[in-house]
Parts: structure tokens; sequence; C-alpha cells
């Protein structure tokens, strides 16, 4: 505790960490101050269906996303997803179509185009995004006997609300990034789930204190067992493969150099939380063509993969995550630059020549342990259906495992080793007395 205070004193010493840590409280607080802000001609009191909905399934998750506000029909209801889905887009673009490519190795002015052009993807996802979460919203909102403006200015008008909203959200994750701490786009997907987290242990706590509940025996289980999934979690994030590189001697003048062994964390979770990111924002699109969709057995097929409990979404999901891993591994991690760096500086991994066999060896290398961290990191994901088959409540199950939980540990950690970089920079001790905290490689910070 006492080491816990100081930290905090050394925190609020340094002028510029100060003024970012406050910078980052106002624009979470503008942000969930907005999710409560309902849609104009919307009746708040017949949401009771649509928080209903939101209560489990693919849009529990949405909402969970958006923190609360997607149920609140409020003006950020749709949240930075569409924002996510445009940058998938744009990725997979970059390694097939010339142009993407030719950008990608033009910089900063390369970088800055591409974002440009994924911000006006975001825009059209949005427009079709909007009009389906309206459709949605009116059906809920007949069931609980209310009804919502009909006419074809309320439509337009909703639907440039939403998008400005969620173009909104996006513009403060990127203040959040560089006048603030962290990684905006992934802090604020933190704040949302978060934001659930005390009502989901709530509800939890009160559901098992029933006769048939289990009693506080089985409440405390599920927290023990939450806190190993943690612990697995950021296992999961923080676990390496390490390979050793030696350097070979060298005279310059009267100064040797090299004659050092030492080691390249290779991470058996290279693309971080993002294939769960990348899976869940493809598996949402179901969710957009059953808003279009008028057909029963169009919607009975795609209603099937809306549900986080039955099988077609589980399967498609874990298939999905192992795919991504694989594509933003290969994206992330280059072992020809690397064996090229190696030779630059003399370095060789011992029984391994220098150049291209380098590079075989560590693309084998990143290959075996991208296996096991793909499937292991899909096993992870879908833990939440498992936990909510078992009779868990809905909203406390999301932690359990899947995108909420890797999202937090993954966000969590790279937020705490901005703020321990700030104190090391300024001599300061760090947030750990042993080791330094180690933050996630590939994340949503990528945005």
């Amino acid at each position: 505790m006492k080491q816990l205070i100081e930290t905090l004193k050394n925190i609020w010493k340094i002028e510029e960490l100060r003024q970012r840590l406050l910078t980052t409280f106002l624009l979470v607080l503008v942000f969930r101050f907005g999710s409560f802000i309902v849609l104009p001609g919307i009746d708040p009191a017949a949401l009771t269906h649509l928080k209903a909905q939101t209560s489990g399934g693919l849009l529990g998750l949405l909402d969970m996303f958006s923190g609360g506000a997607f149920h609140n029909a409020s003006i950020f209801a749709l949240g930075i997803m569409p924002y996510i889905s445009a940058s998938i887009v744009i990725q997979l673009l970059g390694m097939a179509v010339p142009y993407f490519q030719k950008l990608q190795r033009e910089g900063e002015s390369g970088r800055r185009k591409m974002n440009q052009i994924t911000r006006y993807l975001t825009v059209g996802i949005l427009l079709l995004q909007a009009p389906s979460y309206l459709i949605n919203l009116s059906v809920q909102m007949a069931q609980a006997g209310s009804a919502m403006p009909g006419d074809w200015w309320f439509k337009i008008s909703s639907t440039i609300i939403l998008t400005a909203g969620s173009m909104f959200v996006m513009w403060l994750g990127e203040r959040i990034t560089d006048k603030g701490i962290g990684n905006g786009i992934s802090f604020l997907i933190l704040i949302g789930i978060i934001a659930r987290f005390p009502d989901a242990v709530i509800k939890e706590f009160a559901s098992r204190l029933t006769d048939a509940g289990g009693g506080l025996i089985m409440f405390i289980g599920e927290i023990l067992f939450l806190l190993i999934v943690i612990g697995v979690s950021i296992l999961l994030v923080q676990g390496t493969r390490k390979v050793p590189v030696q350097y070979a001697k060298r005279v310059v003048g009267n100064k040797q150099y090299g004659g050092v062994r030492q080691y390249i964390p290779l991470k058996i979770n290279a693309a971080g939380v993002m294939p769960i990111i990348f899976a869940q924002a493809i598996m949402f699109i179901p969710l957009t063509l059953v808003g279009f969709s008028h057909s029963d057995s169009m919607r009975g097929f795609f209603g099937s993969f809306m549900s986080n409990t039955s099988w077609q979404y589980n399967f498609m999901f874990a298939f999905l995550i192992i795919v991504f891993t694989y594509f933003y591994t290969a994206i992330t991690i280059n072992p020809t630059q690397m064996a090229e760096e190696m030779k630059r500086n003399n370095g060789f991994i011992p029984g391994v020549k220098p150049g291209k066999k380098t590079s075989e060896y560590l693309d084998l290398i990143m290959s075996r342990i991208t296996l096991p961290g793909s499937i292991f990191l899909a096993i992870v994901a879908i833990l939440p259906a498992f936990a909510s088959i078992i009779g868990i409540n809905h909203s406390f199950a999301q932690f359990f495992g899947g995108t909420s939980l890797l999202i937090l540990v993954g966000v969590v950690l790279d937020t705490l080793q901005q703020i321990e970089s700030h104190l090391l920079m300024r001599h300061y001790d760090g947030l750990l007395k042993s080791g330094r905290i180690k933050g996630r490689t590939g994340g949503v910070s990528a945005y």
C-alpha cells in the first residue's frame, strides 16, 4: 500500500503525465455522458424490449463495446466498431491491392492517405448500419407498445446523427491517443466494457443468493475461476519464445564490439487481441443483413449466427480467430527483415546460416508457436458461451474470456506500460519493484 501511494505521488509530480491523465479522464467523461443522450423523438421509457434484446447474444457484445449506448438508443449507439471494420477492410486491401501496398511503402504520407480512406469507408459503413439499427429499434419499440416517428425526416436526421456520433467517438479516441494516455480507440472500448462490470457482478450475486442459485459458495467459485482465466489471459498476452542470437566479435581501432549473446522474444500471441476484434467485426455482418432482410428463411439462417451460445456462431467465431491470428501475425512479423537486421549487425542464430536460412528458421518458429497460440486464443474467446450454458448470468459470463476480457487485459497492460515508461524516463520507480510491465504486440492500438 505504501508503494502504491508513493507511485501515485510520483505520477502526480510529473506535469506531462498529470496533464495526459486529466485529459483522458475528461474525454472519457464526454464519451460516457454521450452514451446516455437519446436520439431526438425516442421515448426512453419505451426501450425496455431493446434492453432485453441486448442482454445476450451478439447484440449484447455490441452493447458492451458501446458502453450501453446501444440499448439506450444513444447518439453513440453504433460505437466504434464501424471504424474497426473499415480498418480491417483497408488492411486486407493492403495485402491484395497494389495501390494500397504502394501507400504502405510511402511512410507517413501514405499512412495519412490510408487513414483518410478508412474514415470515408467508416462513413459508408455507418450509412448502412444506421438504417438497420433504426429498423430494429422500431420493431423493439412496437413490442413495448410505443411507436417511433415514421416520417422520412426522422429517418434521415437520425441516420445523420448516428453517423456523426460514431465519427465523434472516433475523434475522441484519436484525441486520447494524441493528448491523453494509452491508445484512444482501445481505451474507449475498455471503458465501455468496464462500465458493464459492476452491474454484471451485482446481478450474478443476486441470482446466486436465490434458492436455486447455488448460494454464496457458487459465487465465490465463479470469482476464483474468473481470476484464473484473467491470469491465463495475461500469460497469453505476454508469453514469448526466446530465440538466441550470437553477435560476432569485431575490432574497430582499439575497441572490440560484439561477442555477446542476446535473445529475440517471439510472442506466442504476436497478434494480440486483433484476431478477436477482426472476427467479431465479421460476425456483426449477419446483424446488418437481418436488419435489411424481410425473408423469414434469411432471418432464420443469419439469426443462428447472432446467438453466442449456438454452435454455428462459436464454430465460425473460433475458425475466424485462428485464420486472423495467422493473417495478423504475417503482416506484423517479417522474418526476412529480422534476418537482414541480424546480418547487418553481425548477428546470427547458432547453428543456422545467416540470410535466407535464418529467415526460414524464424518463419518456422513463428508458425509453430502461432498454431497453439491461435487455438488457445479461440478457446478463451468462446469460454463465455460455455459459462452461459452452465447457468451463469449472460452479462457476467462475458467476462469469463472472449473479447471483453482479452481487450481489458491487453489495454490495461498497454496503459500501465506507458505510465511506467513516463516514470522510468524521469528516474522514478516503476509500477512494479521487480521486472517491467510487458504490453502486447498488436492490438486495437494499431488504429
